[in-house]
Formats: structure tokens, sequence, C-alpha cells
């Protein structure tokens, strides 16, 4: 492409879009690659239940950042930033276009204007926190940090366990409240380039109705076994891996506690609650993106694609 043509292709939506088969497509057409933008889709022990591309659709083009960390690691909006801008250097030379897709917004929010730059939690010392607190109620937790970090206290609600542990893991580690970082802003890898932002927008019944299908056949593909593999594993129940839609579920009832059936209908729901959140966040933090119904998507890249070539 030109220098000043599109540097990369935006594709967002809510899960069970075809957002993915879009990517794939556009990819194929314009001599591209597809770079994953979901914040499950990384992590290398859930392929079927995150519905990371098949390997047919990796094989048809090329495919990175899918499956690439172990999910042991929690990882992060900053870090992914980190591993897009090494991806971005590397197709930059090849002549090759990033054609980036996912349904995290704060990911995409990370390449094109941003992240606050809060240190990594060294993993020592987030293991010994966590062992320290494993038994400690949420509410003295959020105690906890009302002591230490009065003013993010504030902020999250008493009940919020995850961002609680969040704020108090980074105090532990560096002395200083997690809001202090937030200033200190470090640049997108995406940041100031031309580039074509789309939102994929099917109708909302129509994606709660492709979700559930979606549910049922990650069953029959071998979501269970994948999820038992997972929870041999005993790893953190705070990290996001262990979190991820339909997984708590399916652990619930590989524990004994839930019937299987129970387990896929909250995988379900879940999922479709993430959804509708996916739609109101595009609504209320990403603008300049252009929604666009499914069957018009493909065009209307094509056409964005060549309007600026």
């Amino acid at each position: 492409m030109e220098a000043d043509g599109i540097r990369a292709v935006l594709i967002a939506g809510p899960t069970a879009s075809g957002k993915s088969a879009l990517a794939v497509e556009i990819a194929r057409r314009c001599g591209g690659t597809v770079v994953n933008a979901d914040s499950m889709q990384v992590y290398a022990d859930l392929r079927i239940i995150t519905a990371r591309p098949t390997q047919a659709e990796e094989a048809s083009v090329p495919h990175r950042l899918y499956g690439h960390v172990d999910g042991a690691i929690n990882s992060s909006a900053m870090r992914y930033a980190a591993d897009v801008a090494g991806v971005l250097a590397e197709l930059g030379q090849a002549g090759s276009l990033p054609v980036l897709v996912g349904g995290t917004g704060l990911y995409f929010k990370a390449l094109t204007e941003g992240f606050s730059a809060i240190p990594p939690v060294p993993d020592a010392v987030r293991a010994a926190f966590r062992a320290r607190v494993a038994e400690t109620e949420t509410q003295l937790l959020h105690a906890e940090l009302g002591r230490v970090d009065a003013a993010m206290a504030e902020r999250l609600k008493p009940a919020d366990r995850m961002r609680i542990m969040r704020a108090l893991e980074v105090f532990e580690a560096t002395g200083r409240s997690i809001a202090s970082f937030q200033g200190e802003r470090e640049p997108g890898p995406l940041e100031g380039l031309p580039l074509l932002k789309l939102f994929v927008n099917p109708e909302r019944e129509e994606v709660r109705a492709r979700i559930d299908r979606r549910f049922e056949q990650m069953m029959g593909q071998g979501a269970l076994e994948e999820v038992a593999a997972l929870r041999e594993r005993k790893l953190d129940p705070l990290l996001p891996v262990m979190r991820a839609h339909g997984v708590p579920g399916l652990i619930a009832h590989l524990d004994g506690t839930i019937g299987l059936d129970e387990a896929i209908t909250r995988g379900q729901a879940d999922t479709r609650a993430y959804a509708k959140r996916q739609v109101t966040w595009f609504r209320h933090q990403m603008a300049g993106w252009q929604a666009v119904a499914p069957d018009a998507a493909l065009d209307t890249a094509l056409r964005g694609l060549d309007a600026r070539a």
C-alpha cells in the first residue's frame, strides 16, 4: 500500500457476530494477516470455548497472537499492545496488511489511544499476596484498600473483588495508588495512523440465537474436556482464563455442584450478557468507528480500502 493509505483494518463487534470470518476474507483478498484483538483468545489453554479461529481458517491466511499466552499468566492491555507493536513491525517489513479483529474494546483503545503505564505486578508478589488473602472476604479487602489507598477504595464497589484485588496488588508491588499511574500515559502502536475501523453489529436477537447455537456446538467439539484440562492445573480462580465465558459453569459441573444442562445454560446466558456489554461499549467508548450490518461489512471494508489506497 501507499504511505498515505490505510495502515490497518480494525474489526470489532459482539461475540458470534461473524467478525472473524470477515477478517479472514479481507486478509485473503488484500494479502493481509489476521491479528487477534480478543483478550480470551490469547490463551493457549482455551481454543474451543473462546471460539478461536478453526485450523482451516488459520491455514487459509496468516494469523497472529492466538493462543500465545499461558493460562497461568495474567495478560493485560499493556502486554497486548507491546505484542501487537512487534507484530506490526514484522508485517510492515513484509508488506502485509494487518487486520485486527476481536471483541475486547479495551484492547482496541490501547492500540489507538494509548494506555496508563501501570507496571506489571511481579509474579512472586502476586502469588504471595493472593495466598495471604485467599480466605479473606471481599468487604474486608475493600476495607484494607481504604486504609492504604482511600481514593481508590472510594471509586470501587465493596463487592468488586477483582478490581479491589488489582488495586491492592499494584499498591503492594509499587507502594503507589493504581490511580496515580493513570495520568502516565503510553502511546498506542496505532495511534495517529490512518485506520479503517468497523463495528459489525447484527440484530440483537440474531446474536443471541447465534451465541446459544455456538455454545452447544462447542460442547460437541470438546469444550468440557478442554475445561477439565484447565481445571486440573488448579490455577488461581481470579486469573482471566478461569473467568472466560462458560468456564466457571463447566468447572462447577465438573466439581459436582450443578448439572451439565445448567452449566450450559449459564454459559449461554453469560455470553449473551457479554455481547450486550460489547455493544454498549461501542456506543459510548469507540467514537469514530463505523457500525455495519454483517451482510454489508465486506463491501464496506473493501470500498474503504480502495478509497484510501
